[in-house]
């Protein structure tokens, strides 16, 4: 049985160590500690390296009680966002909170947690299972990058389970987006902006133009846009001749994104144009969007399992991109849980 103290107690442990996207290690060395521990063979890739981070991507392995059952991954990721360091928390009532200060690391310590505790009770009782890959990933926070570096050579699964839901329990979301990044950096000209403005051409105003006139937010319900981060000019008394525009896109239905993304550099080019600007373009693929039935065996399993548990469950369909759907792009089947 799932020991639901030890598993509480096992979180609070984790978030005690930090692990900043790229800057991992510690953790990773400390969840490694635990696996061995637990019987399992551990091993990293070289998703560090490529990243630009300091750890790896983990990649554990339990072989099977019953090799006629399915081999399954289970993943979470390692990184958190920020402000996470120096994390205190605290009980209330049932809940887990820190104080105020950090993030409490639920996101995805808790499902590195929940791994855990899954790996502890298959030790503990004779719970007849397949092989397990446990997958746990680095830099998921800034754009899915362990998982986009994943070394697949040494993944045996068959389907997976990625725990990184909400906080609606027994439900599996079986859709998530595709999604675009949608970058600009505007080119104007540099004058002084208290002797001779007029000669220069403010990058800035080029770029709130053109984002001003593009259709942002939810647009429906299946497609939402973005500009999230503006960067430029040097100083006040400069027009700025530079500004980078960082923006994304997406859609559960690739036309739309496609639409949705065309409009975008539109916007920003008509604004350029119209002031005599140039622009550069930086438009790529983020990542893939998937969506799977009911009936499909990943969904049916966890499906199951739930009903066992006295659960009935809700499918739900994310907005988010997620390690499932770089999962779901390499051929294997995966849903998130909550």
């Amino acid at each position: 049985m799932v020991n639901r103290d030890r598993m509480v107690e096992e979180f609070l442990q984790l978030i005690a160590v930090p692990s900043l996207s790229k800057r991992e290690r510690a953790f990773a060395e400390e969840v490694k500690r635990r696996l061995v521990a637990l019987g399992l063979d551990v091993q990293e890739d070289e998703a560090g390296a490529a990243i630009g981070g300091d750890a790896n991507n983990v990649i554990a392995h339990l072989p099977a009680t019953d090799p006629s059952l399915p081999c399954l991954l289970l993943n979470a990721h390692l990184d958190t966002v920020t402000p996470g360091e120096s994390i205190k928390a605290t009980m209330d009532g049932d809940r887990i909170v820190s104080d105020g200060s950090t993030i409490v690391a639920a996101d995805d310590k808790c499902g590195v947690a929940v791994i855990l505790e899954v790996l502890r009770v298959l030790k503990e009782e004779p719970v007849a299972h397949g092989g397990l890959d446990v997958v746990l990933t680095v830099a998921e926070e800034i754009g899915l990058m362990g998982a986009k570096h994943l070394d697949w050579s040494k993944v045996r699964a068959q389907m997976g389970y990625v725990m990184d839901g909400g906080e609606t329990q027994a439900s599996i979301t079986i859709a998530a987006p595709y999604a675009n990044k949608v970058n600009f950096v505007v080119r104007g000209k540099a004058a002084h902006a208290g002797v001779c403005p007029e000669k220069g051409v403010n990058a800035i105003q080029v770029a709130a133009r053109g984002i001003a006139s593009m259709r942002l937010g939810r647009l429906d319900d299946e497609t939402t846009a973005n500009i999230g981060v503006i960067r430029g000019g040097e100083a006040p008394n400069i027009v700025p001749e530079r500004c980078e525009v960082y923006g994304e896109a997406r859609s559960h239905q690739e036309a739309k994104l496609r639409a949705q993304t065309d409009h975008m550099v539109k916007a920003m080019q008509g604004a350029a144009r119209e002031a005599g600007a140039e622009v550069e373009i930086d438009l790529r693929r983020d990542y893939n969007g998937f969506r799977l039935g009911p009936e499909e065996p990943v969904v049916a399993l966890a499906s199951e399992a739930l009903r066992e548990l006295g659960f009935e469950p809700t499918f739900h369909v994310g907005g988010g991109g997620s390690d499932a759907n770089i999962f779901n792009e390499h051929g294997l089947p995966a849903v998130i849980l909550s």
